[in-house]
């Protein structure tokens, strides 16, 4: 009764202003919470009797349970762990040994009526489900282990044998079924087994419910056919090849059907195997017959060069006769006239067959062909052996073609070209990896955080990095892809990143994002390429693989000279040597010779002696200087001879050379030769700019402006990529630049006039700039270890020794210019030269003070000096550098006297 009137008076309070709410609000909380914690209290602690024994024998039961558990899974992850650790053959033969013991079993099953647990068992599961067709089951378990065990290194196929064998058996078993009556559930499990079993029933029953018996076989029989065709990998439009393969097999078919149907095959696996050394586009491009034919091309690219005929086949000589030298050398002929043309290796067979084989063995039974020269066999007598080939076979096997298994120099030498088997081949590049995926995912989180209506359309993966391509939405600026490039480098946890706006011939912005797992691109991939077979130029040279997968081949007589720079490790030698190896590869030394300069005295010392090359590897950077300006003088003598003949490449006057159409005037005993192409390669250029700059940076000019006609080359490589290395006149003359890693902004736009090569990576990844292209190409260069360079240079040492010239890097008119420019100062020269020298400081004004002499003979001195490279450049105020030691000064007073 008292506690009405306390409501009654709580009632009005409620209903009094807002601040009264506010307080019955805040109050209400803390009188409700301690009620519902009674409440709790209260409720736990009446227990019931019944529950309490239960649970703790029901946890303990669990954990238990849960114990043995763990206990076991631990034993069987370890075994999981270890198998993991074995040989991929071990596993694959653990796998064909397990249903070797499957087939066992159920052949004791089935076969013998076996009993007991195991018989039950095999009845219920394999009878039951194949019905009738169970005495198959282990035939057909023992033909996949027994292929398990035999081609384990085909594991491509396994899931077209699945799939093929899935759809044989169910057709089958499901025509036996309906064969059998087609028997229902209603008839009884045992009708089922002695018909098409579980899956003859579960594949006829639907057929035949819904259309019937009548569609229902036709359908069961093209579903076994399928199978059939997919497990023997018989493509449709080849079954009547594979039926006359059988028919030929049973003597049904005449033998000779057989061996057209063998190169066909030999054929397929010929076009299989030069698909697989394509890039992928290519390789897409090329997947019908009709689209690419690797022996059509090859000589439709060389007949549409050369303007001669296409090599039709040569008759097959009688393979079981015996085989003397000339034939012999007639197989090396025919295998290795590819070789020699196109830079492709001949098959091991016929390497083996002519090995031991000279050419005395052929002259002593056949005549003697006419020999062709290394350089560029002419037009007509390559017709003239086309016509030859083309012609039916005679009786005596005599007349070889001219071209044989080796090439003709000069005189009496021979020299073949190294196989492309000394070369390693590498792994096919990865076209996809989870890494990608990854990379895939964060892009497009970010463009999702930063609301940039921007997706990633795809992506093609390059040996060190992956273009990712990005479209836009529409109203989208490019700008903002540009401005979240440091946003992209913390989402993908990469600081070398590297945009493209836009990818060039594509409406899409490229982010070029380092892998995580690099590939390596060797030096035979590249040269194996199909451009190398089809493109048989001795300048040819091979430089990696790009962005998108393909390789990256150059023409060093179109650039027409090329600048290389890069720091310190980032692959400038690796190119440089690849550069060199690709020459010895590809090109005779009456193709192309070489003048190699190496102020560092180790990079190039594994090409000392080869025969490319006409003086020894020249280190001391006074001798480079020389030998430039030798390069100039032989580059005017070659105009000369272009001016005097009329014609305005070197090409074309060595082909006239060959045809016969030149002769010299009347009374001049000069023989008119070939000029080969002269390859100059300086690795390091910032040396000789320290030395003498002038004189070299004279030399480079002239050579790049004038040499390309005359087929001299230059390829400069520097590692200091600086405006007083690279100068302006430089830069002008070299249109072509491959820009490895560099360690600044500047010195990238030194080399390409643009930035990108300070966001390189490294190790070949490098930035490829032809002469009339745009925006550089991004690229992996290709590496040759030291091992397979020895194994180049060894082969061309032994096929010749090298012929040096005695006039590059020693000056004929040197004595004479000295007499004339000194003139009457020879003891006072030589008196400046002993002061300068001792001193090490070269000044005018000292000149003056120790000789006696006015500045203007101070001065003069000075410059005779500096023409003689004893001291540096003038630079202000500041005195001369010396550039010659004092332990050398008695051999600059001789050269300066003019004695020997």
């Amino acid at each position: 009764m008292a506690s009405r009137p306390s409501a009654a008076k709580k009632q009005p309070a409620k209903k009094a202003g807002a601040p009264a709410k506010k307080a019955a609000a805040k109050k209400l909380p803390a009188k409700k919470a301690p009620a519902r914690k009674a409440a709790a209290r209260k409720a736990a602690p009446p227990p019931k009797p019944a529950p309490n024994p239960t649970g703790g024998i029901y946890k303990l039961v669990r954990a238990v349970w849960l114990g043995l558990a763990h206990s076991v899974g631990a034993v069987f992850r370890g075994i999981g762990n270890g198998a993991k650790n074995l040989d991929p053959a071990h596993r694959k033969d653990g796998v064909a040994l397990l249903l070797l013991g499957i087939a066992l079993i159920v052949a004791a099953g089935t076969w013998a009526d076996l009993r007991g647990p195991v018989g039950d068992l095999v009845e219920i599961l394999v009878t039951g489900a194949f019905g009738r067709l169970d005495l198959l089951v282990p035939i057909l378990l023992a033909v996949i282990a027994v292929r398990f065990i035999r081609h384990p290194e085909k594991p491509e196929a396994n899931g077209r044998i699945v799939i093929g064998l899935s759809a044989l058996v169910i057709g089958v078993l499901g025509q036996v079924h309906i064969a059998c009556g087609a028997p229902a559930r209603s008839d009884g499990m045992q009708a089922i087994r002695d018909a098409g079993g579980l899956i003859g029933w579960g594949a006829a029953t639907p057929l035949t419910y819904t259309m019937g018996e009548v569609l229902a076989v036709p359908l069961l029989v093209l579903l076994t056919v399928f199978g059939l065709l997919v497990v023997t990998a018989t493509p449709v439009n080849a079954i009547p090849q594979r039926l006359r393969l059988l028919g030929v097999k049973l003597g049904v078919v005449h033998a000779p059907e057989l061996e057209e149907d063998e190169f066909a095959e030999d054929e397929q696996r010929y076009d299989e195997q030069w698909r697989e050394a394509l890039p992928a586009r290519a390789r897409k491009r090329g997947s019908s017959p009709e689209a690419y034919d690797p022996d059509n091309a090859e000589q439709e690219a060389l007949s549409k060069r050369r303007g001669r005929p296409r090599r039709s086949a040569v008759p097959q000589p009688d393979m079981n006769r015996p085989m003397d030298a000339v034939d012999v050398a007639a197989a090396a002929a025919a295998a290795l006239d590819g070789a020699v043309l196109h830079g492709m290796p001949p098959s091991p067979i016929v390497a083996d067959l002519t090995q031991g084989v000279r050419v005395g063995d052929r002259e002593e039974t056949t005549p003697t062909p006419t020999p062709v020269p290394a350089a560029r066999p002419k037009q007509e007598k390559l017709k003239v052996e086309v016509a030859d080939l083309t012609k039916p076979a005679p009786e005596a096997p005599g007349d070889l073609p001219p071209r044989a298994e080796q090439l003709q120099l000069s005189g009496d030498i021979t020299y073949s070209l190294p196989s492309l088997d000394l070369l390693t081949r590498g792994g096919p590049g990865k076209a996809r990896s989870a890494a990608n995926d990854a990379v895939v995912a964060s892009l497009t989180n970010v463009f999702a955080e930063f609301k940039v209506d921007a997706a990633v359309t795809g992506f093609t993966r390059g040996p060190t990095v992956t273009r990712y391509e990005v479209e836009l939405g529409p109203a989208v600026k490019v700008e903002r892809i540009t401005a979240l490039t440091k946003n992209i480098a913390y989402a993908v946890a990469s600081p070398d990143v590297r945009i493209i706006s836009p990818i060039p011939g594509k409406s899409a912005v490229g982010i070029e994002i380092p892998n995580t797992d690099r590939e390596m691109v060797n030096l035979g991939d590249v040269l194996r390429l199909a451009a190398a077979a089809e493109d048989d130029h001795p300048m040819l040279v091979a430089l990696g693989k790009d962005v998108e997968g393909g390789y990256v081949m150059a023409n060093l007589a179109k650039m027409p000279h090329v600048l290389v720079a890069g720091a310190t490790g980032s692959g400038k030698s690796s190119c440089i040597n690849c550069l060199i190896t690709s020459i010895m590869v590809r090109a005779t030394p009456e193709d192309v010779r070489m003048v190699l300069v190496d102020p560092k005295r180790v990079e190039l010392t594994a090409y000392e002696g080869i025969p490319h090359l006409i003086t020894p590897i020249i280190t001391n950077p006074k001798r480079a200087a020389e030998a430039l300006q030798w390069v100039v003088r032989e580059m005017d003598l070659r105009y000369d001879d272009l001016a005097a003949f009329g014609y305005r490449h070197i090409d074309d006057f060595n082909q006239a050379i060959r045809d016969g159409k030149l002769k010299t005037p009347e009374g001049s005993e000069r023989e008119l030769k070939t000029y080969p192409y002269l390859l100059v390669i300086v690795d390091e250029l910032a040396d000789l700019m320290m030395v003498a700059p002038r004189d070299v940076e004279d030399s480079i000019v002239r050579i790049t402006q004038l040499a390309r006609a005359a087929g001299i080359h230059l390829v400069l490589a520097t590692q200091r990529p600086s405006v007083d290395v690279v100068t302006g006149l430089i830069k002008a003359n070299v249109p072509s630049r491959l820009a490895f890693a560099t360690s600044s902004l500047a010195d990238s736009r030194v080399i390409l006039d643009q930035p990108g090569a300070e966001k390189l990576i490294g190790k070949g990844d490098g930035l490829y700039l032809p002469m009339g292209q745009n925006k550089p190409t991004r690229m992996q260069g290709a590496f040759v270890t030291e091992e397979e360079v020895a194994v180049v240079v060894q082969h061309c040492k032994d096929q010749m020794a090298p012929v040096f010239r005695d006039d590059v890097t020693v000056g004929t008119k040197q004595k004479k210019e000295i007499d004339e420019e000194i003139g009457d100062d020879l003891d006072l020269l030589c008196q400046a030269v002993e002061l300068v020298v001792s001193t090490q400081f070269g000044s005018t004004s000292m000149l003056q003070r120790k000789l006696r002499v006015g500045f203007a003979k101070a001065g003069r001195l000075m410059d005779l000096m500096e023409s003689r490279g004893i001291v540096g450049p003038s630079e202000g105020s500041k005195a001369r550098d010396v550039l010659v030691k004092a332990d050398e000064l008695d051999g600059v007073l001789a050269v300066i006297r003019g004695e020997a």
